[in-house]
């Protein structure tokens, strides 16, 4: 089964394990680092506990055995985020609007690859962050990621 396709079906089976709770899928990932690892990434209002990542690891670990449909060997990891997130999801540009992010970009602009701002506007075609309240928009294709920013 291809990466995306594995990703597709872990986020349809969590969304049914999570509909009843107040979790939220943030991100399902199927990578192959040394070994294959499908991470699955959840928040909810008040943080994930041990407990929620626990409960969402055994019932999508006993669908996965029932159903085999990962053929690699791989090991599943069911986490928060952490608080320097990657905002994927429009969902994500909605809460944290107005929020310190970092911008990562492709290639440089200005001379930079990496601006810190709050994010402003978000788009199919661009992305606007202020920094020193001055507007900074940035072509949407140009952007590698966004992570919320934590500053020390």
């Amino acid at each position: 089964m291809k990466r995306e396709a594995v990703e597709e079906l872990v986020s349809s089976v969590v969304e049914q394990i999570i509909e009843s709770t107040d979790m939220e899928l943030v991100d399902v990932e199927y990578v192959r680092e040394r070994d294959w690892y499908l991470r699955v990434y959840l928040d909810k209002p008040n943080g994930i506990d041990l407990d929620d990542c626990q409960m969402v690891s055994e019932k999508l670990s006993e669908f996965l055995d029932a159903k085999d449909p990962i053929k690699e060997n791989y090991l599943l990891e069911v986490s928060s985020p952490g608080i320097d997130r990657v905002l994927k999801k429009e969902k994500d540009f909605i809460r944290y609007s107005g929020k310190a992010v970092d911008v990562q970009l492709f290639k440089p602009i200005d001379g930079q690859k990496l601006y810190t701002g709050n994010l402003g506007a978000v788009t199919d075609e661009s992305v606007t962050i202020y920094i020193d309240e001055t507007p900074k928009e940035i072509e949407r294709a140009a952007v590698a990621q966004i992570r919320l920013h934590i500053d020390f």
